[in-house]
């Protein structure tokens, strides 16, 4: 992120040194052209700042040159000098698409107010852009978060995808299990194979076996006609197995038999069929305890679990969860064609002292429910959520609460120190302690 940035364009020296120098002091990065024509072409329409423009210049004056603007990015605001013969031609241009004009000479306060505006403005647009580009590249991104955990497992997966061994995949219920999978079978090299997702504890102890390994016609009573199974259908490509804790002790050796061969025997058949296929298994189960209590087989535990993944559970990523929950609100908003709410602190402040026993899924929930609704929670859950975080102390729940409030004010100042401790109402020296206190980098929160 970079720090808020603006273009001032004019053609007296005297007056764009004054107001770089104006703007400078008050913590803006400011770049200065003398025309109009070398300031347009480095003004593309990824650039995250506003236009100081005068309009009387010689060649491309202030109207042209807001026109070339709008063609490229029609909400990049643009702000007009104006001298007093010009007002009715700076109203004009404001009719035009202008964002607002500032008659010489003009004071320092009003045009640091009008310029606050126009940065907060484009601050919006540019961060609706990034959040509509993350919902489209949703498929390739499916994991999503900034939290040291979560940044971990996203590099573990990148190196593991390239493994093609069997994995086990363990994380609460809620955690993203399927797309950790889905993750590791996309980065692979069995990418144009089809992934197979099974949940083995939706299927009916009857039909799994069928389900799994297919059957011949006249099989069984019902077997009208062959039928390929799930780990058939998945060759050259993933099978996945959710809740494979809930696989039968009786099946397991048929499985078993698959994960050491790679051949699959259908039902009725007489011979076996090679299978080309990675397998990935995920448990929210303790998978070794059930092993020790002769619930899960242990051949078929070691076979599983070559590799490890574990995914962390959302109360243990503080720093994803405003991010996710902004994320899932912007899908709803869009699903439901319906503007998103806006966050107050209290709204913030809830979400932080959740201790979400439903991990993502719930937070789904939650913001699908807050854009409908503009509501967080309802009062049965407002009370359950209650009683949960009772279990911290005070001194804990307001150091959270504090880092969060730090956390927000940065990624709004965009990374600035001054606009930071100045929208916080306290002295730098303070911010700086807090920000060592809580480990915060404001790096973090400066545009690439």
């Amino acid at each position: 992120m970079t720090l808020p940035t603006i273009c001032v364009v004019d053609d007296h020296e005297e007056l764009r040194n004054s107001l770089v120098e104006m703007l400078e002091l008050a913590d803006y990065q400011v770049t200065a052209y003398a025309s109009a024509e070398s300031a347009l072409p480095r003004l593309l329409e990824t650039w995250p700042g506003i236009i100081i423009s005068d309009i009387r210049m010689p060649n491309m004056d202030g109207f042209a040159f807001l026109t070339a603007l709008q063609e490229r990015d029609v909400d990049l605001p643009v702000i007009l000098i104006t001298g007093h013969g010009d007002i009715q031609m700076a109203l004009g241009a404001i009719r035009s698409g202008a964002y607002d004009f500032i008659e010489k000479p003009f004071r320092r306060e009003h045009l640091l107010e009008v310029v606050k505006r126009a940065l907060d403005k484009r601050q919006l647009v540019m961060e609706n852009r990034q959040l509509k580009a993350a919902i489209a590249a949703q498929d390739h991104e499916a994991i999503i978060g900034q939290s040291s955990s979560i940044t971990a497992l996203k590099q573990k997966i990148t190196r593991l995808a390239q493994a093609d061994v069997n994995t086990l995949i363990c994380g609460e219920t809620g955690t993203g299990k399927e797309l950790a999978a889905r993750r590791l079978h996309e980065q692979s090299d069995r990418h144009a194979g089809p992934f197979v997702a099974i949940n083995c504890a939706a299927l009916p102890e009857s039909m799994m076996e069928a389900e799994l390994f297919g059957h011949e016609a006249g099989a069984f009573t019902d077997a009208k006609k062959a039928r390929t199974g799930k780990f058939e259908y998945a060759h050259q490509g993933t099978i996945f197995l959710d809740e494979v804790e809930s696989i039968p002790l009786a099946l397991a050796v048929k499985i078993l038999r698959v994960l050491q061969e790679r051949k699959v025997e259908r039902l009725g058949a007489n011979h076996s069929i090679d299978v080309d296929i990675r397998v990935i298994a995920a448990t929210k189960a303790d998978l070794k305890a059930m092993v020790e209590e002769g619930k899960f087989r242990e051949d078929l535990y070691y076979r599983l679990n070559v590799v490890e993944l574990h995914l962390p559970p959302l109360r243990q990523r503080d720093d994803d969860i405003l991010l996710l929950f902004r994320y899932f609100t912007t899908q709803a908003s869009d699903k439901f064609n319906l503007p998103v709410p806006e966050l107050s602190l209290h709204v913030i402040d809830t979400l932080m002292q959740h201790p979400w026993p439903g991990n993502v899924r719930e937070l789904i929930n939650v913001a699908e429910r807050f854009v409908l609704t503009d509501t967080l929670i309802d009062q049965h859950t407002l009370a359950n959520w209650q009683s949960e975080a009772g279990h911290s102390n005070l001194p804990e729940r307001m150091e959270r609460y504090e880092k969060r409030l730090i956390e927000e004010a940065l990624s709004q100042a965009q990374g600035s120190i001054k606009r930071t401790y100045e929208g916080l109402g306290i002295a730098r020296k303070t911010l700086y302690d807090k920000l060592a206190k809580y480990n915060l980098d404001r790096h973090r929160f400066l545009d690439d």
